[in-house]
């Protein structure tokens, strides 16, 4: 679509929750990858309060930060609502989405950026917590719903959803297993509904994705330091 681009990087768990979002609403954008380490002009005027990753310039009108980028797309754009029509449900759907973006992203990103074990292992236990009210929201919420949306793939499902291949790199990398499904079952099944739908295969990354960022990061973080 004609003046409608997507500021981006691949292994953004919340770039990836727009993109979902206008995938869902059928619509075409421009995409722009972006380095973080020299961030574009474009960026920074776009988003000079945070400097960050997603932002959706429409007609020249730039959106920041996920959770509002997602809301507008659902609101602006023809096509299935992406947000709950019912109030009551809208509102728990945008409560749990900042509860997610409050506690349990900080928390599996705390375990990215530790410095040492200690550190590591608070960051885990602080990730459990917040996967374990995820649990229960899910089973008091959602009861007996095949995704937070209902049938079908919604706003709740598209914020966590787009963590999930950071919860693979973490297994992967650290031997974490963020959700496991002896501890959350409802969640454990949720997910594995979530990665096979059409939606998800589309957009969201590869786990190889998150690992290679890390290793990349880490490559440029040793050579830094080594000058």
């Amino acid at each position: 679509m004609a003046g409608l681009k997507l500021l981006g990087l691949v292994a953004s768990p919340f770039v990836v929750r727009v993109r979902m979002a206008l995938s869902m609403k059928g619509v075409s954008y421009e995409y722009a990858e972006e380095d973080l380490k020299n961030k574009s002009e474009l960026l920074l005027k776009s988003n000079p309060v945070h400097q960050k990753v997603p932002v959706l310039i429409h007609n020249g009108k730039p959106i920041c930060e996920s959770l509002v980028i997602v809301q507008y797309v659902d609101e602006v754009f023809a096509g299935p609502p992406i947000l709950p029509t019912d109030p009551y449900e809208r509102a728990t759907a945008r409560f749990w989405a900042a509860f997610i973006d409050d506690k349990l992203c900080p928390a599996w990103i705390g375990i990215l950026r530790a410095k040492a074990e200690d550190e590591r292992a608070e960051k885990v236990t602080e990730t459990f917590a917040a996967i374990g009210q995820m649990e229960e929201a899910l089973a008091k919420s959602y009861e007996g719903k095949a995704f937070f949306g209902g049938e079908s793939i919604g706003y709740l499902d598209i914020v966590l959803g787009s963590c999930l291949f950071w919860f693979e790199a973490f297994r992967r990398m650290y031997k974490v297993e963020i959700i496991n499904s002896s501890k959350v079952p409802l969640l454990a099944a949720w997910a594995e509904r979530f990665g096979k739908s059409a939606e998800a295969k589309e957009l969201v990354p590869e786990a190889d994705e998150a690992v290679q960022y890390v290793n990349k990061r880490a490559a440029a973080a040793a050579a830094a330091a080594a000058k």
